[in-house]
């Protein structure tokens, strides 16, 4: 990835986080959510960038059923939310902080295909899974 992709990830306006279907249920209950196992371990929530979801979904969640993904505001998470260097060297969004549930702007169900792999199609500038 060159700097100028990294520049537009650092803009972006929508991040994204992908919730197991527990997950789910227990950060809406909550009305936040402070992560995942992984995201407990390296002492961030991890999200990403629309560009950023099929590979996150292939390395991470391949063959699981029962995902959402919901989108956030980049700018009702900062100052929490940084960009790091991450998976390839690409800038990834990390929070630093607990993912308040008031701020999705939009959810969709993940649908599993026949291969194993996820169904982008509904996201604006995501790349479908397994391109």
């Amino acid at each position: 990835m060159n700097k100028a992709d990294q520049s537009t990830d650092r803009q972006a306006q929508s991040v994204y986080k992908i919730f197991r279907a527990g997950e789910w249920r227990d950060a809406l209950a909550a009305g936040a959510f402070s992560g995942s196992a992984d995201d407990g371990r390296d002492g961030f929530i991890h999200l990403s960038a629309a560009h950023q979801l099929a590979g996150t979904l292939a390395r991470h969640f391949s063959g699981e059923s029962g995902l959402v993904l919901a989108a956030f505001p980049a700018a009702r998470l900062e100052p929490a939310l940084r960009w790091e260097t991450s998976r390839g060297g690409a800038l990834f969004p990390h929070l630093y902080g607990v993912l308040p549930m008031a701020a999705v702007s939009a959810h969709w169900p993940l649908e599993l295909r026949g291969d194993g792999l996820h169904q982008l199609a509904a996201l604006p500038d995501a790349e479908p899974a397994g391109t």
